[in-house]
């Protein structure tokens, strides 16, 4: 008898510790996947909304790269090909050393 208590307590025992590894690795999986999911939709097309933006302006090279750097750091670029602003505030409040408007 009291070898078939042991057996049922190791049994169950065993159960319970492959119920949480299960679990734990379900979990896992699962934070993972939203993450990846949630910051692949929150990313933009820095390198397409910068072209759209730049493309009448003087100087298209200098134009894209100050855009680059803004849409990185915003995560946003205004429509158009100048102004709208108010759009994208963060866009808007980057500026230079020297207090000028670091975005095209």
């Amino acid at each position: 008898m009291a070898i078939n208590a042991r057996l049922v307590m190791l049994s169950l025992l065993f159960m319970m510790m492959i119920s949480l590894v299960v679990e734990a690795v379900g979990v896992s999986s699962v934070g993972s996947k939203n993450t990846a999911q949630t910051s692949l939709l929150d990313k933009i097309d820095c390198g397409g909304s910068c072209t759209a933006r730049c493309r009448l302006s003087s100087r298209p090279r200098l134009c894209k790269r100050a855009c680059g750097t803004c849409c990185q750091r915003c995560n946003c670029v205004p429509p158009g090909t100048a102004g709208n602003y108010d759009i994208c505030p963060c866009y808007a409040t980057l500026t230079t050393h020297g207090g000028k408007r670091k975005c095209p």
